[in-house]
């Protein structure tokens, strides 16, 4: 079928896609409606955690699907049960609330926050509402999540923002504590930023960071959508910083490729009253279900020191690619990485990359200079070996056509 023949103008524009439609994807592939191959570097942005279509998410939407899909979420229901003791036997965190995107569940942080605030007042009495956040962090495109952004640009967007998220500096302590006002209740931060360009909070920086708001009775936030369910190779990023915060956000990951996401507090902090939170499809058991299948994945033997080896090697690839072609090196924790190219010529290199034959690569720039790379949990060496052989052509075309 030619891509013309696709009523693609029936879709709302929200931004330039090239004139392909993806129709399978396995492991660390996708194909197009051509039945061109692309080594998938994205996935989904970091949410499938164990690659297009695994076998474990197949078995279980099939499975829980013959069972019962949403019962509503006015009742109990296991798979959601069965996710939630997962998620709090391996964090510092007693209480769940599924949501469907990360942009929610960060929606409900700030809500949570917020609602401990007004019963943990300052000491005139007054509600605490404030949530310091970062420059060039980003928790969602709701209103309160972009407001909460400090996405160049974001502050005009849909103007008026929702007011209360003063904005500090990554990896500067002063510049949070000198933010510190009476009507202060939270800090919250990303372990690493990755839409700005994969920069990672420092462990000096995030243990400071949890002294600070324990000394002025703050709580701490990680929005761990993308950093978390193994991306760094702990399950969770802020146990990189030996570190335990208030409350975490969980998205991308946690559902392999389906919409499903998480808010985590502890015990003494979740004080929603009946009301205050829900969703229609929030923790259903067809998606939660997924979840625990992603999860025990995540969790079997071997698996995370797997994440820690290939991450290492990722790394020592991309070090080496930098130094071949003269760039400016790489970082990242585990297999969220980036290069730093030196130049604004990341929106090239994904489009020549693109279009490359036999095969096509799939990368993400999500700034001109420089590439983010977000592939499967369970990637292998000969994928990394090929992903590097593929990029290097790529540098060495454009560097003959800038000479």
């Amino acid at each position: 079928m030619e891509f013309n023949q696709y009523a693609v103008n029936d879709l709302m524009y929200i931004t330039n896609r090239p004139p392909l439609v993806f129709t399978e994807g396995s492991g660390m592939w996708m194909t197009d409606h051509n039945g061109k191959r692309y080594l998938d570097y994205l996935q989904g942005w970091a949410v499938n955690a164990l690659g297009h279509s695994p076998q474990c998410i197949q078995d279980a939407l099939v499975a829980q699907s013959k069972k019962i899909i949403n019962p509503s979420p006015a009742f109990f229901n296991a798979p959601s049960i069965e996710l939630a003791t997962l998620l709090t036997d391996n964090s510092c965190f007693d209480r769940v609330f599924f949501t469907n995107s990360g942009a929610e569940a960060n929606e409900g942080a700030i809500k949570l926050a917020r609602k401990w605030g007004k019963k943990n007042p300052n000491k005139a009495g007054q509600n605490r509402f404030e949530i310091i956040t970062f420059n060039h962090s980003f928790h969602g495109r709701t209103l309160a999540t972009m407001s909460a952004s400090g996405k160049p640009g974001w502050d005009t967007l849909f103007a008026p923002q929702v007011p209360g998220f003063p904005k500090a500096e990554l990896n500067d302590l002063a510049s949070v504590e000198k933010l510190i006002n009476e009507h202060t209740v939270a800090v919250m931060l990303e372990p690493v930023q990755g839409e700005s360009g994969v920069i990672p909070a420092s462990r000096e920086f995030m243990q400071g960071l949890r002294e600070l708001t324990k000394k002025h009775g703050l709580l701490l936030i990680v929005d761990e959508v993308q950093s978390g369910m193994g991306r760094t190779g702990e399950m969770f990023a802020y146990q990189l910083s030996g570190i335990e915060p208030d409350i975490m956000t969980l998205g991308k990951g946690i559902g392999g490729g389906v919409p499903l996401a998480a808010l985590l507090a502890r015990e003494e902090i979740a004080c929603f009253e009946a009301g205050d939170q829900g969703g229609t499809y929030n923790g259903n058991p067809l998606m939660t279900a997924v979840g625990v299948a992603v999860i025990k994945t995540l969790l079997a033997p071997g698996f995370m020191q797997s994440v820690k080896d290939q991450g290492a090697y990722l790394s020592a690839e991309l070090t080496k690619l930098s130094a071949k072609h003269g760039l400016d090196g790489e970082r990242g924790e585990g297999l969220l990485r980036a290069l730093k190219l030196g130049k604004d010529i990341g929106p090239q290199i994904v489009d020549i990359a693109r279009d490359l034959n036999p095969v096509g690569l799939l990368l993400n720039s999500p700034r001109p200079n420089l590439l983010r790379f977000m592939p499967a949990l369970n990637v292998t060496t000969a994928e990394i070996d090929q992903m590097i052989a593929m990029l290097s052509d790529v540098l060495s075309t454009l560097e003959k056509k800038q000479a």
